[in-house]
């Protein structure tokens, strides 16, 4: 990690905008600290103030612990002049200046989908989310999103249960763990593609970053995929990203009667493509289908109904049972072997959905 350009942030009044202006004049942070006031203050946005500031800068012994703590976990800086800066984020008009980075940004990830949506998913948000995930990593298409809690959360497990790539894009300092439960998740996704903040080191997750995070997701990306996401969804502020930087916007139609869909819904009345199924996306893409060599599932007769009833909405034991007129006991053995065969999932309080 270039460690002056946590400095440089650590400095009073600097921002991503001066930042970018100083490297476009100087190149490089130590450059800039070597520069002299008048020099400095040359630069669009950078007055006598911020000048001095930067001149008499000083580490701070906090910045200094986490810089040490950053080197060890192997984070590290590449600025937006660096060969492997994004090269979808290299057309932005609003790019980010420098990316804090742990793992590894690799030239195939420009072959990317971001796949985004509520923090309350309904279980149907959940698994549509997983599997496009994985389907899209099957094929090679690498998964942007934004490590937060609800869609983004499986959309990164299904990517890395795809075998795949994934990127996580956070809203705060890339040595902040937000939300604290997805610590496993940041370091599989660090293992497996990387996690990627533009602000500095313990910056907290404030509303105000998101937005921001925001456009970095959709500028990684070649399309969005919306899953879910209620009236006034931080979605729509992401799918507006993606609009103003001519990314192709998809959304997962949703149930009329939800509030999780009224955003979706209405992103596909003003002109969102439907995705029905992950071919949609492949075929924006260019990306050629990839066989999948799948095991047929043989399903019994006494499996049949079952399958039938069940959907992707939790249904309750009891209410298959008098659904379907079954006995309990047979029910349940039924059930116990469309869970093996990886047909039915049962959830919490005995519920079971079929899986999609």
């Amino acid at each position: 990690m270039n460690e002056l350009f946590v400095d440089l942030y650590a400095v009073p009044r600097m921002n991503e905008t001066r930042l970018k202006n100083l490297l476009a004049r100087f190149g490089s942070p130590e450059r800039v600290f070597d520069a002299e006031p008048n020099q400095l203050a040359e630069v669009k946005g950078v007055d006598e103030e911020l000048a001095a500031a930067v001149r008499s800068y000083q580490r701070s012994e906090e910045t200094g612990r986490r810089l040490a703590a950053a080197q060890a976990l192997g984070m590290r800086t590449v600025c937006y002049s660096d060969a492997d800066f994004p090269g979808n984020l290299k057309q932005l008009a609003h790019m980010p200046p420098v990316l804090f980075v742990r793992g590894e940004i690799r030239p195939e990830d420009s072959t990317a989908a971001a796949v985004v949506g509520t923090r309350l998913p309904s279980h149907y948000g959940r698994q549509v989310a997983e599997k496009l995930g994985r389907e899209l990593a099957q094929h090679g298409v690498t998964v942007v999103s934004g490590l937060a809690r609800g869609v983004d959360t499986f959309a990164h497990k299904g990517a890395l249960e795809g075998g795949g790539r994934t990127l996580a894009v956070l809203g705060c300092g890339i040595d902040v763990h937000y939300p604290p439960e997805n610590r496993r998740l940041y370091d599989a996704i660090s293992a497996q593609g990387a996690v990627i903040s533009e602000f500095s080191l313990g910056v907290e997750p404030l509303a105000m970053n998101f937005p921001k995070r925001n456009r970095v997701v959709s500028g990684l990306s070649q399309v969005v995929v919306a899953v879910e996401a209620g009236e006034k969804s931080g979605v729509l502020n992401t799918v507006a990203w993606a609009t103003d930087q001519g990314r192709a916007v998809f959304a997962v139609p949703g149930n009329i009667t939800s509030q999780q869909s009224l955003g979706i819904n209405r992103l596909l009345s003003e002109g969102a493509k439907p995705v029905l199924s992950v071919d949609d996306i492949l075929r924006e893409l260019g990306v050629a289908k990839r066989a999948q060599a799948l095991a047929k599932v043989e399903v019994a007769v006494e499996e049949k109904p079952v399958m039938e009833f069940l959907t992707a909405e939790p249904a309750h034991v009891d209410e298959i049972c008098e659904g379907l007129g079954i006995p309990m006991a047979g029910l349940l053995s039924v059930l116990m072997q469309l869970e093996i065969k990886g047909l039915v999932r049962q959830l919490p309080g005995k519920y079971f959905v079929r899986e999609i």
